[in-house]
């Protein structure tokens, strides 16, 4: 991800929403038998641009969410939403995940799978188009579109970054 993109907000200012994406179940076979832990992974966001996912291992179910919530607290970005949508198209990869988002009319719908819909809902986008192109490993959806959002510009910032007026953005 490109660093200078990415606007880290703080989660004490904003009430948040967490979502659940994945749990799973892993076992350590020992001498003793089989030690069960479980990890979650948590999205957070308040609907309304900002969007942070997070991890969390325990030897329960609710500790690990809980963990996974905290910890997706820390990770917070500020995603640029204009009228619903994305403002344009955007890859994302994270090791083997990749994803596509992309701008839809209004009345469209949130279309994607599973942890792509999670973490593009938590964000409060409500029509876009996005597909899963690589791996269906949750971790890596989740992680692959966290840095295709973080990686969008509206109109605004690219003006401000390339020092022009907006007219010149949108008529050359």
């Amino acid at each position: 991800m490109a660093l200078s993109n990415i606007k880290r907000v703080k989660s004490s200012e904003i009430e948040l929403k967490d979502r659940l994406v994945s749990i799973q179940r892993v076992a350590k076979v020992t001498k003793g038998g089989r030690t069960f832990s479980f990890s979650a992974i948590v999205v957070v966001g308040d609907e309304n641009g900002i969007v942070g996912y997070g991890l969390g291992k325990a030897k329960e179910v609710t500790e690990a969410i809980t963990k996974g919530i905290d910890d997706a607290k820390k990770n917070l970005v500020k995603v640029p939403i204009i009228k619903g949508t994305v403002p344009h198209e955007q890859y994302g990869k994270y090791s083997g995940g990749s994803v596509l988002i992309k701008p839809a009319v209004h009345g469209t719908g949130v279309l994607a799978g599973g942890a792509m819909r999670a973490v593009l809902e938590s964000a409060g986008i409500t029509d876009v188009l996005a597909k899963s192109l690589g791996s269906s490993n949750p971790h890596n959806v989740v992680k692959a579109t966290i840095d295709a959002l973080a990686n969008m510009r509206d109109a605004y910032t690219v003006a401000q970054t390339r020092r022009v007026d907006l007219n010149k953005v949108f008529n050359g």
